[in-house]
Parts: C-alpha cells; structure tokens; sequence
C-alpha cells in the first residue's frame, strides 16, 4: 500500500472536522484554534472558533461555531445564523459534528480548556436544537451506522467509544448508549470517526499517530499510520471513496516533537483499505 501524503502542507494548530463534500469533489477541514474553515489554496477566517460542517447543497456548508450553526455560502462567504449555540457560554466552543441519514446534525460542546464535564452533545434537526448529552469532557467520534440504526460517540478522557440505537423513523436516540469500544487497556484516546459502507468504524486516536478499524463487533481489525502523532479526525473521499483523509494537529507537541514530525498540524491522505459513504446532506 502506498504511504501517506500531504493534501495540504498548511500546518493547523489544530485541524479536525475533514468533510467530503459529493457534490463538489473538494474536502473541506477546519483550523480550530485559528478560527478558520479550510479547502485546498483557499481559506475562510471567522471571528470565532469553528470546528465541524455539513453540506446543504452544491454551494452551501451548515458550519458549527462557538456560538452557533449557520449556513455558510462557498462562493460569496456569506454567513447566516440558524440556531445559537451555547451561545451564552463564552467557556465552551463546539467540538466534533456530523449529519446523520434524515437531514439532522449532532454537534459536541466542550470547555475551550477541556475543564471536565463542561460539554454537551445536541442535535439540530429541522430548525430545532436538542441536548442530546451533557457533563461531558471531549465529545468526539460522532458518526452513524451506514444502515442508520445506531450512532457513535465518545468522551475522549473515558477512552471508550458508546453506541445509541436510533429511531428510524427520525432518527431521534431510541435507547440509552452503550459501551461499543474500549481503548482503555492499549492507553488509546478516541478522536473524530467515520464509518466504512461496509459497518466497520475508523477513528483516529490522539497521541497514536493512526486511524484504527474496528469491525461491527468492535474488535480491533487493521491501522493506517500517519507521521502526526495527534491524528483528529477522518473522512473518506475520492471518487470512489477509496481515499483515506485525516487532519492532525500540532497542539501540545514540544520541539522535539514538531522536528520528529514537521507535517504535524497538516492535512493528509492515504489509500484507503475500504471504501467510504458520502456523507448525508443536512436540512436546514
């Protein structure tokens, strides 16, 4: 299998929230603590944090703020609110985000310290905002079975990843969530996720410098290495799906760390050994 490359040599304190828009061809990602909103030679600065996105439409993203979801027009950068955010929290900016199968968007809180127990898990489904989740620390591994029966998530200090069934007739949380994935023993600290079309979910993991597959049973199946050690967050894209994104990022790397690793912070790509989904429009 061919080695990771850059897809971007721009280097991002902290870049998460890769999206792979099916309409455009294009990833999107963001630079958190930069307050930007990334693309290839193109970027979009906010005056706030901004962290996780879905697409609406050829030419319209739903964007996740400290404050706020609002829908953010690519060619003109217009941006107009939907529905506030904590907004009334200056503590706490938004996390990891993802559309799930029926048009909604879960979106996760966290202190802007990562103080424990500050975040939250919402999700905004046909112009309404619901907290699905709270007390937590790091919400992270957002992401939907491809046949829309559960979700994902996790609090990353927990090293467990949970899963929650769904209702299918809209998607609402029909159960409570239960352990699905247990990195506790292998030290391991869950980060953004994704799933393939064939039910197996790959994470990236803080600090081990890959993106793991577990299958449907949660067992541990195969990795692809990246030379970051603080992988983010995946995404699927390419064609045919067949590629494998992931932001990294440079945040609470040491000196020594960046000249061992000197693409840290930057977004890569990598053959993947599955093949992806297209991410689900949101409604909004």
């Amino acid at each position: 299998m061919a080695a990771p490359r850059l897809h971007d040599p721009r280097p991002a304190e902290l870049g998460e929230g890769p999206l792979w828009h099916p309409g455009r061809g294009e990833l999107f990602w963001f630079d958190i603590l930069g307050c930007a909103l990334m693309a290839s030679g193109r970027r979009w600065q906010f005056g706030e944090h901004v962290s996780a996105a879905g697409w609406i439409d050829r030419d319209t993203l739903l964007i996740a703020s400290e404050t706020g979801l609002s829908r953010f027009d690519i060619v003109s950068g217009a941006v107009t609110r939907l529905v506030a955010l904590e907004a009334d929290n200056p503590a706490t900016r938004s996390n990891d985000g993802r559309a799930d199968p029926w048009g909604g968007f879960w979106i996760g809180t966290m202190g802007k310290r990562a103080e424990p127990g500050a975040g939250a898990i919402y999700r905004y489904h046909r112009g309404a905002l619901r907290r699905l989740h709270a007390g937590l620390t790091i919400p992270n591994a957002i992401c939907f079975s491809p046949d829309a029966r559960f979700a994902c998530f996790a609090d990353t200090p927990t090293r467990r990843i949970m899963h929650q069934p769904l209702d299918p007739e809209d998607g609402w949380p029909a159960g409570p969530p239960e352990p699905f994935i247990d990195l506790t023993a292998e030290g391991r600290n869950p980060d953004g996720a994704v799933f393939d079309r064939d039910g197996r979910l790959w994470c990236a993991e803080w600090g081990s410098g890959r993106v793991a597959c577990h299958d449907m049973q949660g067992r541990f199946v195969a990795a692809v290495a990246f030379d970051a050690p603080h992988t983010s967050c995946p995404a699927f894209g390419g064609a045919d799906f067949s590629e494998l994104y992931c932001t990294t990022a440079r945040e609470g790397l040491d000196d020594a760390a960046l000249r061992r690793h000197p693409d840290s912070g930057c977004t890569m790509v990598a053959p993947a050994p599955a093949r992806g989904c297209a991410e689900h429009p949101v409604i909004a």
